[in-house]
C-alpha cells in the first residue's frame, strides 16, 4: 500500500511507524478521557472537602451541596488545556532549533512527573491534579508533535499517516476508561498510574533508537539514515548529512512555498528565498487558519470540561446512568483511530493524478485541503447543535460527532500547516497557533463561573452562543478555495502570455 523512499531503510521506517502508532494510541492523548477519570475521582472523594451540608428552602430538609466540588473538575481540565496551549510556542521553537531528541526528552520528563503526581495524590491532596493533568496533556502533545514528522517517510500517503496518528491520539482517551473499569474491579488509581510511570522507559527507548536526533526532512532524500542501524564511524557524518539535507530541503521548500504563502503580506520574500517566520504569521492564510483552530478548540474544550456535569444534570443525578453514558463516550472515542484516516485520504486524493501544467504540489495540496476543512467546520457546527439540545439520548449522537470532528480537526490542522508553509517553521507555527489559542481558552473560566452561579448549572444560553460562533469556521475553507482559484487564474494567465 505505502511506497517508501530509501529502500535500505524500509525496516527502520516500518519500526518507526508502528512504534509511533502504539505510542500515540496508548500515551499521547489520554487526558481526553477526562470524563472517565472524573467518575473515578469522585468515587475516591477528590475535592469532597468542598461539599457542605445545606438546608433546602422548600421543605427545610438537609442535603449535601457539592457544587464547589463539581466546579473543580472542569477547572482542572481548563487549566491543563491552557497550560498546554501556552507552552506550545516555546516547545515548537525547541523542536525546530534543537531537534527531535531534545524535544522528546522534555516530553518524557513531563509524562513521568505527571503520572507520579497522580500516583501520589489522594482525597487529601486533590490539588495535585492541577499540575498532574497539565504535565500529562503537555507531554502527550509534545510526543504527538514529534511523531507527526513520521509521515515524511512516505510519499503519496503523507497526510494519511498524519491523520492516522491523530486518530490514535484521540483514541488514547480510552486509557482512562480502562483505568475506570479496573477501578471498579478493585485496582487502585495509584497502581494504575505507577504502571504508566514505568512505561516512560518505552518512550526513552524509542527516542534514542527509532527517532532521529534532528528531523525527518521532506521531501525525503534516498541517503537519509537515522538510528542504531548507522555504523558507529559514520554517526558524525550522518549528522552532517542531516544538516545538509535540512538546508537542501529548505531550498526546495522555498521554490514551492516562498511566492505562494501569502496573499497580501506585509513582507514578501524574493524568489528563491525561503518565506520567513514573520511573513508566514502575517499571511491571511495563517490568520484565517488560526481563527479556525481557535474556535474549534474552544468548542471541543467547553464540551470536554462540562461533559460530566452535563450528563449528571440530564440524568437527574442518577450515577448509574451517568456511568453508562460516560462509558459510551469513552468507547466512541476508540473509533477515532478508524475515522481519522478518512480526512487524510481526502487530502491525499490528488496524489495519484498528474499535476496540471505549471501547478505546484503545494497548490494541489491546498486545493484538496479545502474540502477537508469544510467538512471539519460542518462537523463542528453539528456537534455544537447536538450538545446544545438538553436531551439525554441525543448525547449519543453528540459523542459520535465530537469524535469525528476531533479526528478530522487535529490531523487536518497539522497536515495543512505542513504543506501550506515551509517545514522549517512547522514547530513554531503549530506552537504559535496553540499558544494564541490559550488567550481564547482563558474565557473558559468566566464561562464556567457563569454556568455554575448565574445560570444555576444550565449551560443552554452559553451553548447557543458557542454554536453561533462555530459558524465562523466556514470562512477558512472558503478563503482557501478562493485563494486556490486565484493561483489557478494567475497560472493560466502566465501560460497565455508565454504562448
Amino acid at each position: 500500500m505505502f511506497e517508501f523512499k530509501g529502500g535500505r531503510n524500509k525496516l527502520y521506517y516500518w519500526l518507526t511507524l508502528l512504534s509511533g502508532f502504539v505510542e500515540s494510541l496508548f500515551f499521547t492523548g489520554i487526558v481526553f478521557g477526562w470524563a472517565s477519570l472524573v467518575f473515578v475521582l469522585k468515587v475516591d472523594g477528590y475535592f469532597a472537602g468542598f461539599c457542605s451540608n445545606t438546608t433546602r428552602e422548600e421543605d427545610n430538609a438537609l442535603y449535601i451541596d457539592c457544587i464547589s466540588q463539581d466546579e473543580h473538575f472542569p477547572r482542572v481540565m481548563s487549566v491543563a488545556s491552557i497550560a498546554n496551549t501556552i507552552i506550545r510556542l516555546p516547545i515548537g521553537y525547541v523542536f525546530d532549533r534543537c531537534g527531535t531528541t531534545a524535544t522528546r526528552l522534555i516530553a518524557v520528563s513531563l509524562f513521568t512527573t505527571g503520572t507520579l503526581f497522580m500516583s501520589l495524590s489522594d482525597a487529601e491532596t486533590s490539588l495535585l491534579l492541577y499540575p498532574a493533568l497539565s504535565c500529562l496533556i503537555t507531554a502527550g502533545t509534545i510526543l504527538h508533535i514529534t511523531n507527526a514528522q513520521v509521515g515524511n517517510l512516505f510519499d503519496s500517503y503523507r497526510s494519511t499517516i498524519i491523520t492516522i496518528y491523530n486518530g490514535a491520539y484521540d483514541s488514547s482517551a480510552a486509557v482512562f476508561l480502562i483505568i475506570k473499569l479496573l477501578h471498579e474491579r478493585g485496582v487502585s488509581l495509584q497502581s494504575c498510574f505507577l504502571f504508566l510511570t514505568s512505561c516512560s522507559i518505552i518512550h526513552l527507548l524509542r527516542t534514542f533508537f527509532l527517532m532521529p536526533r534532528g528531523h525527518i526532512p521532506y521531501p525525503l532524500p534516498e541517503t537519509f539514515t537515522y538510528g542504531v542501524s548507522c555504523p558507529i564511524r559514520r554517526r558524525g557524518r550522518g549528522e552532517e548529512t542531516d544538516k545538509k539535507v535540512d538546508v537542501k530541503n529548505r531550498r526546495a521548500d522555498a521554490e514551492t512555498s516562498a511566492l505562494n504563502v501569502l496573499n497580501k503580506p506585509l513582507y514578501e520574500p524574493k524568489q528563491g528565498e525561503e518565506a520567513s517566520f514573520q511573513s508566514c504569521v502575517l499571511s491571511w492564510l495563517f490568520l484565517w487558519h488560526l481563527m479556525w483552530v481557535v474556535i474549534i478548540l474552544f468548542c471541543q474544550f467547553i464540551f470536554l470540561s462540562n461533559v460530566n456535569s452535563m450528563l449528571t444534570r440530564l440524568a437527574n443525578n442518577d450515577q448509574t446512568l451517568v456511568s453508562q453514558y460516560t462509558n459510551a463516550f469513552a468507547f466512541t472515542q476508540l473509533c477515532s483511530v478508524l475515522l481519522a484516516p478518512m480526512n487524510g485520504l481526502i487530502m491525499d486524493r490528488h496524489k495519484h493524478r498528474p499535476l496540471a501544467p505549471g501547478e505546484t504540489k503545494r497548490e494541489a495540496d491546498l486545493h484538496s485541503s479545502s474540502l477537508a476543512l469544510f467538512l471539519t467546520s460542518l462537523q463542528c457546527f453539528l456537534f455544537c447543535v447536538c450538545f446544545t439540545c438538553p436531551v439525554l439520548r441525543l448525547q449519543y449522537l453528540t459523542f459520535v460527532l465530537q469524535v469525528v470532528n476531533s479526528s478530522f480537526f487535529y490531523g487536518g490542522h497539522q497536515a495543512f500547516v505542513s504543506f501550506a508553509f515551509p517545514m522549517s517553521h512547522f514547530g513554531k507555527l503549530t506552537g504559535m497557533v496553540m499558544s494564541l489559542s490559550a488567550l481564547v481558552l482563558l474565557l473558559q473560566f468566566p464561562i464556567l463561573h457563569l454556568i455554575q452561579h448565574q445560570l444555576q448549572g444550565d449551560p443552554l444560553y452559553v451553548n447557543v452562543g458557542v454554536t453561533l460562533v462555530s459558524l465562523l469556521t466556514f470562512i477558512h475553507p472558503l478563503h482557501v478555495n478562493l485563494y486556490c482559484r486565484k493561483l489557478a487564474k494567475q497560472r493560466k494567465t502566465e501560460q497565455e502570455v508565454n504562448e
